[in-house]
């Protein structure tokens, strides 16, 4: 069952997890982690921002969201989060 319609690149990127073309990260565990932990934090105090990255980021870190299970709001939030903190 579908919830959501895909752009055609996220399709793209579908298939490719699909046909395996996409490795594990290695510290995917501790990677889920700091993700979950800054999802958790943003949804606490959530603020939307508006950022200009290229398309080309954009679908990588898709690429890498769809690698670690997350949404890519997610992950960005999270490297933003990692970022800020230190």
């Amino acid at each position: 069952m579908k919830y959501f319609e895909l752009t055609k690149e996220e399709e793209e990127i579908l298939k490719a997890v699909e046909a395996g073309e996409f490795k594990r990260v290695k510290n995917f565990e501790q990677a889920k982690k700091d993700a979950i932990e800054a999802a958790k934090n943003t949804v606490k105090k959530n603020k939307n921002i508006n950022l200009r990255i290229s398309e080309r980021d954009l679908l990588k870190l898709k690429a890498k969201a769809i690698e670690e299970g997350i949404p890519y709001q997610t992950l960005a939030a999270s490297i933003l989060h990692k970022y800020a903190s230190q």
